[in-house]
């Protein structure tokens, strides 16, 4: 039998390659190919591993007639087209905890640096001047610190300030306060955290929720002072404003570590001389990048090899028997997951799995791990099914799985109930002809749809007219409907409405909508 073959194409730790000799593997190191190069060469492995450096493209893949696996040294996947890999049946890996620490002490050394405006003294200093009345800046001893985001790398964070004296506070929809009381840290609204905190910092990823979450206005009415730092993703701060408010000296100081458009050759914040920036060094230690080229090697050889799945961002974690018969009940658990995660908001403290009929007799963990990845991937960019348990224990979210042996008015049935601070939410879908997952009720209310691609969701008024209504202002706006999927309570009651979209709508559209007549709400939806 012949070896897996693995292509390392960029740069990583020399541990790496023996650690595939060692499991079975025979490796090539080529790295510097232009994607040209690439292409002609890649149709012969098994395996491909990266860091940031390669683009595996839509052209790559097709090219790569013999590929299993792709594994990222890393965390982000954007260069990878993963939807075209799954298509191929290639299976896209990363190493999503390897940088946490690294990228925790980034922050870290970025509060530092702004107390003592280090990098400007340093480039004055540097230059020939002795500048020291120029340069007068604060202790952090005593200062309070404001984390916006207190997962993984947050909650290392804020272990490292209280190591330097400091008042930890923490804006999170979905910290717990038991686990706010594990941490040491209070749990607080946004805008409290800003009118408190002498320093800011944001560990959380770049959704639809968080784009701009430090915008022009939250600045403006942030304490007088405020210094902010962001060694998360880029995208999370309006940087015009940033840049305004450090001119006005409302912000004291900012360091960035990433960018909204990257690489950042030009920036509205170049130039200030209270701002110190740094090129998404975050993940860039030594330590970080031997830990994560050799847990990619580790988890490639292991697939290629032995068949073991982990840390995919694309396939759940099976056994070679179970995965025909689960795969359909996994698309549709990962599909109702992912609905509550977008419908239900607030802090969620209780998740419920119940499965009866023909899918109270599989292995539920399969099951509950598609749910909990769709429903965490809201909250995070490098969510899979191997670490939504993870990331769901340390929000002190509560599991539960229940199985009946009941016999309800469908073959199979899923249902995913989150606990709210409105009470208790929940979703049920079943699957048509054995493979094809079909919501089935929504919020208690009955109704079939396909949750696929771009939706939008309304609750109103069940009133004559309201169809007309809505179809209208999507025709107004040039966009396609694919299907319409209704549901009501009660004649003249509560009614939802599921529309099938052939383009996401925009907020002009989402505004516009919220405003006809009868209307309670309107949520984009993204499957």
């Amino acid at each position: 039998m012949n070896k897996p073959k693995v292509l390392i194409s960029d740069k990583m730790d020399e541990n790496a390659a023996r650690i595939f000799e060692e499991r079975g593997c025979d490796v090539d190191v080529i790295t510097g190919e232009s994607p040209e190069e690439l292409k002609a060469r890649i149709g012969e492995y098994d395996g491909l591993a990266i860091r940031s450096s390669t683009k595996v493209t839509h052209e790559i893949l097709d090219a790569a007639t013999n590929l299993k696996v792709i594994g990222r040294a890393g965390i982000g996947v954007d260069n990878v087209d993963i939807s075209h890999a799954s298509a191929k049946g290639v299976v896209v890996m990363n190493t999503p905890f390897g940088n946490s620490i690294t990228t925790a002490e980034h922050a870290i050394a970025m509060i530092m640096a702004l107390a003592r405006q280090i990098p400007q003294a340093n480039a004055r200093t540097q230059n020939g001047e002795w500048p020291k009345k120029d340069f007068m800046g604060v202790e952090v001893t005593g200062k309070t610190l404001g984390l916006i985001g207190a997962g993984n790398i947050g909650g290392i964070v804020a272990a490292r300030a209280q190591g330097l004296r400091m008042k930890v506070i923490a804006y999170d929809p979905f910290l717990t306060e038991e686990r706010a009381v594990e941490l040491g840290i209070e749990k607080v609204d946004l805008d409290t955290l800003l009118t408190r905190a002498d320093f800011v910092s944001l560990h959380t990823p770049l959704t639809d929720e968080t784009r701009n979450i430090l915008s022009r206005e939250r600045i403006e009415n942030a304490k007088s002072g405020i210094r902010i730092v962001n060694c998360a993703r880029g995208g999370l701060i309006d940087e015009a404003a940033l840049r305004d408010a450090l001119d006005s000296g409302q912000v004291a100081g900012a360091a960035l570590d990433v960018f909204a458009s990257e690489p950042a050759t030009t920036s509205p914040l170049f130039g200030a001389p209270n701002f110190i920036c740094t090129p998404h060094l975050g993940a860039s230690t030594t330590e970080a990048q031997v830990n994560v080229a050799l847990q990619v090697a580790e988890q490639m050889a292991d697939y290629l090899v032995n068949g073991g799945v982990s840390n995919a961002l694309n396939m759940p974690s099976l056994s070679a028997e179970e995965a025909p018969k689960l795969k359909p009940y996994m698309a549709l658990a990962e599909k109702l997951g992912s609905l509550v995660g977008q419908l239900a908001h607030g802090n969620l403290t209780k998740i419920s799995i119940e499965r009866e009929g023909a899918a109270a007799e599989l292995n539920g963990k399969p099951i509950t791990g598609a749910v909990l990845a769709g429903f965490m991937r809201r909250y995070s960019d490098t969510v899979n099914m191997v670490n939504a348990p993870f990331l769901a224990k340390e929000r002190g979210l509560e599991v539960s799985e229940i199985r009946h042996q009941r016999e309800g008015a469908f073959n199979t049935l899923i249902r995913v109930s989150v606990e709210t601070e409105q009470g208790t939410r929940s979703v049920a879908g079943t699957l048509f002809g054995n493979h094809a997952p079909r919501l089935v009720e929504i919020f208690g209310i009955g109704i079939e749809a396909d949750l696929d691609g771009q939706m939008l969701y309304v609750v109103n008024d069940d009133k004559p007219g309201f169809i007309g209504r809505i179809g209208s202002l999507m025709g107004a706006h040039d966009i396609n409907i694919g299907t319409f999927n209704l549901g009501r309570r009660d004649a003249g009651g509560e009614a939802v409405l599921l529309l099938s979209l052939d383009e996401e709508p925009g907020a002009a559209v989402i505004a516009e909508a919220e405003g006809l007549e009868g209307v309670q709400m309107v949520k984009a939806l993204s499957f």
